[in-house]
């Protein structure tokens, strides 16, 4: 089964990183969802919920940011984001 490397980044810390089999993201353009096998893109996130299935779903909140994917690699870039529960 196919996987994305999924990283999420906040300006002042790594929070989490891992293999994930779907991320889901609100941008300014609207909600999108990424699977293994996505097409590249770059989009600016809102400010709201990002979702990402890694054996459960992890739910954490950014005050927008950035996210790319690229070759089934997810990068989550956000000043700041509220994880309870994910560690550093």
């Amino acid at each position: 089964m196919m996987a994305l490397q999924v990283e999420l980044v906040a300006a002042d810390r790594k929070v989490w990183e891992g293999e994930a089999s779907q991320v889901s993201a609100r941008s300014t353009e609207g909600d999108l969802g990424v699977l293994p096998g996505h097409q590249p893109m770059l989009c600016v996130l809102a400010e709201g919920e990002v979702r990402i299935e890694a054996g459960g779903w992890k739910t954490v909140t950014v005050d927008g940011g950035f996210m790319s994917v690229d070759h089934d690699r997810v990068t989550i870039v956000a000043e700041s984001v509220d994880a309870p529960g994910m560690g550093s």
